[in-house]
This record gives structure tokens, C-alpha cells and sequence, in this order.
């Protein structure tokens, strides 16, 4: 999420057209076109953050910008060249890293969040702890995870929150 994602065509010479197909799970369909015999190209209901990459007659490859969540869906590339038609689709995935946050309830036990990560994160402690996460969804389509320290002995100073995702891990240490 926020960054730039560029999805490239199969490459082909003597290209008379290319059409990207665009089925976002948000919003409606759209389509970017580009005709070689009028050095044409034209586009559909596309936001503004979906274009061309670079020029569609050098290379077709589509570019979307600062990428959210509502982007995710198919993209489908059509090129129509002198050797025939060529497809090529991806399906657009969109990983949202959580915010981590660690601090002491109000009974002196850590509790460790992983806010709004997409997809769910992991949520473990350094020590063994018999914690159960508690997952909250919501309906921008990421998840929140909630877990609890519940220590064996209560001898300890110092826990660890681990945070496992596609995106990225991260831990915080607390004492409580």
C-alpha cells in the first residue's frame, strides 16, 4: 500500500494494439487503449492514478500509483501483434503493514496490537506465553490482532512482542 505498482505486457514487436483490462474489486471495470495505426491511445473510467508507464507504442506496461487497497483485483494486458494475440492477467494483492503497539493494561499484563494489517499478522511473545490472539476485522478489509501476555512465572521484568507479516516483522519490548 502507497507505493507504485508497474505491470508489464508480454513484449511483442509490430504492435497494432494493446488494451489494458482493469476489474478492480472496487469500483467498476475500466480500460486503457492504444491503437498504432492512429498512434491513439484512450482510456475508460480509470482513476487517474492508472496510466501508461512509459509511451504505449515503446513499451506497454501499465504504472499505478501511491497503490491502496481498493486497487486489488485482475489486470488483464491484450496485445494484438502481426504474430497473433497475447494475454497476459495478474491478479493485484495488496499487503498493508499493521501499526504495533505495546503497553500495559490495567492488571500489569502486556498487550500487544497489531493494528489494521492486511492481510492478519502474526502475534507471538519471546517467552512462552498461553495467550490467545483475538482478531478484529474491518470493513476496509484488514484486520486487527490482539494479543495478551499471560506469563507461567512472575518473576519476569522484560517481554517481547513479535509481529510477523508479509510486509515486514517487527518486535517491542515492555516492562510491565
Amino acid at each position: 500500500v502507497g507505493n507504485s505498482s508497474v505491470l508489464t505486457c508480454p513484449p511483442k514487436s509490430n504492435i497494432t494494439m494493446v488494451t489494458w483490462k482493469i476489474s478492480p474489486k472496487v469500483g467498476g471495470p475500466c480500460t486503457l487503449g492504444y491503437r498504432a495505426d492512429q498512434n491513439k491511445t484512450d482510456r475508460t473510467t480509470c482513476s487517474d492514478s492508472m496510466n501508461w508507464k512509459f509511451r504505449p507504442d515503446w513499451n506497454p506496461a501499465l504504472e499505478i500509483r501511491q497503490v491502496g487497497i481498493a486497487h486489488e483485483g485482475n489486470y488483464t494486458c491484450e496485445v494484438v501483434a502481426k504474430e497473433g494475440n497475447f494475454h497476459k492477467t495478474y491478479h493485484l494483492a495488496v499487503l498493508v503493514p499493521p501499526r504495533l503497539a505495546l503497553y500495559c493494561d490495567g492488571h500489569g499484563s502486556p498487550v500487544c496490537e497489531a493494528a489494521a494489517g492486511k492481510p492478519a499478522a502474526q502475534v507471538s511473545w519471546v517467552l512462552e506465553s498461553n495467550s490467545t490472539p483475538k482478531e478484529e476485522g474491518h470493513d476496509n478489509g484488514t484486520v486487527t490482532v490482539l494479543s495478551k501476555f499471560t506469563a507461567y512465572s512472575t518473576n519476569m521484568t522484560n517481554t517481547t512482542c513479535i509481529v510477523s507479516h508479509p510486509a515486514g516483522n517487527q518486535s517491542k519490548s515492555i516492562a510491565c
